[in-house]
C-alpha cells in the first residue's frame, strides 16, 4: 500500500513534467513485470528526452507497434498507476502517449 502522504508529495514532481513534449530516446518492452503489473504485460517503457533536454522515463500508453521507434514524438499525460488501495486512494502518475 502506498501512503496518501507520499502520493501528495509526488505531485510537485508530476506537475513539472505534465503536458511536456519530447521524443523517444530509448525504449524497451517489459515481458516479466513485478507484482501488480502482470495484467499489463507486455508493455513498453520509454526514456524520453524532453524539449528542455531533461530525460525522464515512463510507460508508453495509447500506442501502436509502429510508434515504438527512437525519435517518435510524445507528450506526457496523467494516468492511474495503481488500483485503489484499501483506503480508497488511487495513485496517479506520468505516462507518455504518442503525438498524432
Amino acid at each position: 500500500m502506498i501512503s496518501p502522504v507520499k502520493i501528495w508529495r509526488r505531485q510537485k514532481d508530476i506537475r513539472k513534467i505534465l503536458g511536456k513534449k519530447g521524443k523517444i530516446f530509448l525504449w524497451t518492452k517489459i515481458f516479466t513485470p513485478g507484482t501488480g503489473f502482470k495484467k499489463y504485460a507486455p508493455y513498453p517503457v520509454v526514456l524520453v528526452e524532453l524539449e528542455n533536454n531533461e530525460k525522464v522515463y515512463g510507460q508508453l500508453v495509447d500506442h501502436e507497434e509502429k510508434d515504438l521507434k527512437i525519435g517518435k514524438k510524445l507528450i506526457s499525460v496523467l494516468r492511474k498507476v495503481r488500483t485503489a488501495s484499501v483506503d480508497g486512494v488511487i495513485a496517479y502518475g506520468i505516462k507518455f502517449r504518442p503525438l498524432k
